[in-house]
């Protein structure tokens, strides 16, 4: 009984629109009453999920990345995209895909990476004569490359998430999720070209030439030096994860301050009370999350849904698309820190069971749940985008199916070749 009033009281609040964290709290709540338990246990669930040294890293690369959003970084990414690979057809889309990674390493956020490239670029491609949904579908699919890049949070979250259930280091995760952001990033590249050549856009003349390109490059580098700090840091031992978090944070104080001299006061301020903000949701979800999780292990969950699936099919493969559907159909209705600190206790023991080692779990997961930042009703980093290009989702979402695609590819072939995922850790850390 006590089971299914959390997921009937979960699914209840979710549709009449209640926040997810309010949701989950009041979902345990109930449970509670349900158990007739004390209440003051989900409090205790929450303020122990909370209490971890390892949360700091998520604040620090969070308030790194907005500093790095009001700080000026994207408009020299763009410039040195534009002269990589702006002179092919469909240039701008191409450079919008490669200053959305570039800067996706730097910010870690999908979200602000829409917000930062999208302000500069679907303008610009606009002007330039691209459709708007050309223009939106291609910043709000490059975007999505930050979720798997050294600067994440959400790689944070997820490692904090497998606590009891799977040993899974920030670094190894980190550097698990190098080649699958490669993957993203060329499958994005391909889907900009094919639907430029398939419209006729433009190319936009000549390559500039290698001195340009440097030029553009020692630019951006100061800002792109972030990703090889926190990735030559850690690997060197010099820090740990949340010493390299903070690190990003000074690293960009000094570019954006002194280097650029392009964050003003203003912007610092709005930087502190946006990552204050972010941070205060981020961890009110995580504690909360906490309280579920332990209502999901109470009552077995795991290991009957596990059942539930293995009655179904005993085909590793077919069980892990049917994790990847019921994760994307999750990550449509929850925001993605829900979606990893909910379902990673649940799905990770019964792709493991098959075979899945719980690193590459965490690839497939950052891939799947980033793909929901992108599909209604939640959707946020697309409708960031809409609201950019002076789009409705409506039209957007009638011509993103080749972007789409590419993403999905990406995320099969995640999902079905270990090896992209486990391949580069196994070379620089030996596991």
């Amino acid at each position: 009984m006590e089971l299914t009033v959390l997921a009937i009281s979960f699914v209840i609040l979710l549709l009449m629109g209640v926040p997810v964290a309010f949701a989950i709290g009041l979902s345990s709540v109930a449970t509670i009453l349900a158990a007739g338990l004390p209440v003051a246990v989900v409090f205790q669930k929450m303020v122990g999920g909370m209490q971890i040294f390892s949360f700091l890293a998520i604040p620090f690369f969070i308030f790194a990345g907005e500093l790095m959003l009001y700080g000026g970084i994207a408009d020299r990414i763009v410039r040195f995209a534009n002269s990589l690979v702006g002179h092919v057809r469909g240039g701008l889309g191409m450079s919008n895909v490669v200053g959305c990674t570039l800067f996706g390493g730097v910010a870690g956020s999908p979200l602000a990476d829409v917000s930062a490239m999208g302000s500069v670029m679907i303008p610009l491609m606009k002007k330039e004569g691209y459709h708007a949904d050309y223009a939106v579908n291609v910043t709000t699919h490059a975007a999505l490359v930050g979720a798997l890049m050294p600067t994440s949070h959400n790689i944070i979250i997820f490692t904090l998430a497998t606590t009891g259930i799977a040993s899974v280091s920030v670094l190894g995760l980190i550097v698990a999720c190098l080649i699958p952001a490669l993957i993203l990033t060329l499958c994005n590249l391909a889907a900009a070209y094919f639907v430029a050549v398939k419209r006729g856009y433009p190319t936009r003349g000549d390559f500039v030439g290698w001195a340009e390109v440097a030029r553009s490059f020692a630019a951006a580098l100061p800002g792109l030096f972030i990703i090889l700090i926190i990735l030559g840091g850690i690997l060197s031992g010099v820090f740990t994860a949340t010493e390299s978090a903070a690190t990003a944070v000074i690293w960009a104080l000094v570019v954006t301050g002194l280097v650029y001299r392009s964050l003003s006061w203003k912007h610092f301020l709005k930087a502190c009370a946006k990552a204050c903000k972010t941070t205060g949701v981020v961890l009110l979800l995580i504690g909360i999350s906490a309280a579920f999780g332990y209502f999901m292990a109470l009552y077995e969950v795991p290991q009957k849904t596990g059942a539930l699936m293995s009655s179904v099919t005993q085909e590793a493969w077919l069980i892990f698309l049917m994790v990847n559907v019921m994760l994307f159909v999750l990550g449509t209705f929850l925001d993605m820190a829900a979606t990893i600190l909910i379902c990673t206790p649940i799905f990770l023991p019964i792709c493991a069971q098959y075979g899945m080692s719980p690193v590459q779990f965490g690839v497939m997961m950052l891939i799947n749940c980033a793909l929901g930042l992108n599909t209604p009703p939640v959707g946020t980093t697309q409708f960031v985008g809409c609201a950019i290009g002076g789009i409705s989702v409506g039209e957007v979402m009638r011509t993103i199916w080749p972007f789409y695609g590419a993403l999905v590819a990406a995320l099969l072939l995640v999902t079905y070749v270990p090896a992209f995922s486990l391949w580069l850790p196994s070379v620089l850390l030996g596991k």
